[in-house]
């Protein structure tokens, strides 16, 4: 347990440490979860030295939600004012994502395709 929380919070510290260094304008606990899948990837972390506690806290994860939610409470005054420019926001955003992913997905499948159908893939004819 010792093990996988050192390996953990290493890679927290090292995304902390990116973020200090180039200033990145990312959250540093996102960079840590990167260089973890990289280390992970590329065989340096072994899935099995990090699993008992990422399952843990997987399973746990609801609980990390309820304080950022009773934080809300806060400020429904602010949000109630700005009701409906976040309503507009949130839907025009999500429209945006599903239309450049299914975009992204349809160029890439064409992309795919067009390699299929490449010359450098087709056998020569004697």
């Amino acid at each position: 347990m010792i093990r996988q929380c050192a390996i953990l919070f290493g890679c927290l510290a090292l995304g902390e440490l990116v973020v200090y260094l180039t200033h990145i304008k990312l959250p540093s606990s996102i960079i840590g979860m990167l260089l973890l899948t990289l280390f992970l990837k590329l065989g340096w972390i072994k899935l099995q030295w990090v699993q008992g506690l990422s399952d843990f806290l997987v399973a746990n994860l609801g609980f990390f939600f309820v304080p950022p939610g009773v934080a809300l409470m806060l400020y429904f005054d602010i949000i109630a004012a700005q009701f409906w420019p976040i309503v507009t926001a949130t839907l025009i955003s999500t429209a945006l994502v599903i239309i450049v992913t299914g975009w992204v997905h349809q160029s890439a499948l064409k992309l795919k395709r067009l390699q299929k159908k490449s010359p450098a893939h087709r056998p020569h004819k004697s």
